[in-house]
């Protein structure tokens, strides 16, 4: 536990300043920016290497090639200016695994599937979908990112918090034993509920341009979506027979451990805010 709370007393701050500095020097998007795609990469590493205990011969070179197509054109908040592009590039990285891993798998053609799946599913879970968090920061100005950032943050990690002190506290009825035995129903609902009180808290704070019959329901949602992404990695984990996907986070396990609820969340919360705002 010290050691959990050591790690999250350096790496929070880092993290909020990042998104909180925006608001009064413009330029600094950038540093969030970087810090989403180093934690982007790792997290695909991490999940790279959970396949490879599996056997699966997924091409990371590859991935990472795709993966680098979508975040240049997240940077460029593609989903804004031209979806049309997000769509050119994840064909012709479909194109070019199909090609590469052809002549990849030519002494056994029976992993070839396989490979290609989670050469695949590794860009689009990890660099597709968080790559949302990167267009929102920098396709939205300064300050209204920064809010919206602040809200996905706090909601998220406000929803996690609640789901380990309710389970810890008052946790019997086990959730999804067989994909994660440690949470518990009664955790689940103390998370909806942080989630709302967060949200609701973020309006009154620092956010009344989204009001509370929006912010709470929008919560909610976000704690729900967390919670699949959680459980959908742990079920990976569980495969590769892993307990954390790694260790570079000392008590919390990996970045993609930390990224598994955010990544859900991301699509959500830009759309969310490119309809409403």
């Amino acid at each position: 536990m010290k050691t959990r709370l050591l790690t999250a007393a350096i790496a929070l701050p880092i993290l909020i300043a990042s998104i909180i500095l925006p608001w009064w020097v413009p330029d600094t998007i950038w540093i969030f920016v970087v810090i989403a795609v180093l934690a982007l990469a790792a997290g695909m590493f991490e999940f790279f290497s959970l396949t490879k205990k599996l056997e699966l011969k997924g091409d990371a070179g590859v991935a990472y090639l795709g993966a680098a197509g979508l975040i240049v054109l997240f940077v460029l908040d593609a989903p804004r200016q031209d979806p049309s592009l997000l769509l050119i590039v994840l064909a012709g990285f479909l194109v070019v695994v199909f090609i590469t891993q052809t002549f990849r798998f030519q002494k056994d053609f029976s992993k070839m599937l396989a490979g290609m799946g989670v050469t695949v599913l590794g860009v689009l879970y990890v660099a597709f979908l968080g790559g949302f968090l990167i267009a929102t920061r920098v396709g939205f100005d300064s300050i209204l990112s920064t809010k919206l950032l602040l809200f996905f943050f706090v909601v998220i990690f406000g929803s996690d918090a609640g789901q380990y002190f309710v389970g810890k506290a008052f946790g019997k009825r086990r959730l999804a034993p067989a994909i994660s035995p440690g949470k518990t129903i009664e955790g689940a609902v103390g998370g909806l509920f942080a989630a709302a009180g967060f949200a609701a808290l973020c309006t009154l704070i620092f956010f009344p341009e989204l009001s509370y019959k929006f912010s709470i329901p929008l919560g909610i949602a976000m704690a729900a979506l967390g919670m699949f992404g959680d459980l959908a990695e742990s079920a990976i984990k569980r495969g590769s027979k892993t307990k954390d996907a790694a260790s570079i986070l000392p008590g919390h396990g990996g970045l993609l451990d930390r990224l598994d609820s955010l990544l859900f969340n991301a699509p959500l919360l830009y759309y969310f805010a490119r309809f409403y705002f």
